[in-house]
């Protein structure tokens, strides 16, 4: 099950139009795929996908998002 939603925030991330994204449209993009994903599962597959470098988190100051990593501008570019 984790793989398949780490599948499914990729395929999300490499589609979107917007290079960095909050976690409820992580959520949304799951669930739409996986609809039996629950929103602690969606969080862990995430935290890995950084941990993994695939993903990076993105702060505004005030919120964290999501990006994929090496699209768009980041900090550490």
């Amino acid at each position: 099950m984790m793989e398949e939603i780490k599948k499914a925030i990729l395929e999300f991330a490499e589609t979107s139009k917007k290079s960095k994204f909050y976690f409820k449209d992580l959520e949304k993009a799951v669930q739409a795929k996986i609809p039996e994903a629950k929103m602690r599962d969606i969080k862990k597959a995430a935290t890995e996908l950084v941990n993994e470098e695939k993903l990076i988190y993105f702060s505004t100051g005030s919120t964290t998002m999501y990006g994929l990593k090496g699209r768009g501008i980041t900090e550490d570019q």
